[in-house]
């Protein structure tokens, strides 16, 4: 089994020489399924992912009845080691933001949160979607079923670090087609944290086309493309 592990000193999260393919700007929108207090729902989402060679926008936003709605942001600039996210924020009845200081070497905290060291690398909990199919993408065969990827990822009121098990190839209906896909699981790495899935397409340059947000509750969101476009 292949472990890229992130020591505890602030280093860069990819391999070194871990070669990187950034995707173009496309929206993305997803049918959602999903459980609140054990009721169910259905609601629409969207990624829009805009990128200049120098600089991204990532926006986040689902909207239903039951939940409300969410939108997260992230914003940044490229590099050779891929997104290095300046503010993530992220609002439902009141947003919450983390500032990445790179001259300082730190993230602090709208929240009023303590400060978190700023490791090389590290990403949001938006970027780090379009981060790890950027690394996929980059050298596909260097990450087969088993390995573990750490992240350092920063939330909006903490960082932590993202243990992302790569669980294997699966067949989807996306786009009215049976796709390919890699999935990739991070289980919760506190008590009250959310369990992610996320299931990229190599056909359409490891894009996520099928995300799944699971809270310890029960409470879930299932997020499957429905449609792309250019923006």
């Amino acid at each position: 089994m292949v472990v890229a592990e992130a020591p505890a000193e602030p280093l860069p999260q990819a391999p070194a020489g871990a070669p990187i393919t950034i995707p173009g700007s496309v929206r993305l929108l997803y049918d959602v399924q999903g459980q609140v207090k054990k009721m169910d729902y259905k609601a629409r989402s969207e990624l829009l992912w805009l990128q200049d060679g120098a600089k991204y926008d990532l926006r986040f936003e689902v909207s239903a009845f039951l939940v409300g709605s969410r939108v997260q942001t992230s914003r940044g600039k490229l590099s050779p080691q891929g997104l290095a996210p300046e503010r993530f924020s992220d609002k439902s009845r009141t947003e919450r933001a983390a500032h990445f200081n790179y001259d300082q070497g730190k993230v602090t905290f709208s929240a009023n949160s303590p400060d978190a060291p700023l490791a090389a690398g590290m990403q949001d909990r938006l970027s780090v979607f379009i981060q790890l199919g950027a690394l996929l993408a980059g050298n596909p065969s260097a990450f087969p079923p088993g390995t573990t990827i750490s992240q350092a990822t920063v939330g909006p009121r903490d960082a932590d670090l993202w243990k992302v098990t790569v669980a294997g190839e699966e067949t989807l209906r996306v786009l009215g087609e049976e796709v390919k896909t890699l999935r990739l699981t991070r289980p919760p790495g506190q008590q009250y944290d959310t369990q992610v899935e996320l299931w990229y397409a190599p056909s359409m340059g490891y894009l996520p086309v099928r995300i799944r947000l699971t809270q310890p509750s029960g409470d879930f969101a299932d997020m499957q493309l429905r449609a792309t476009e250019t923006p």
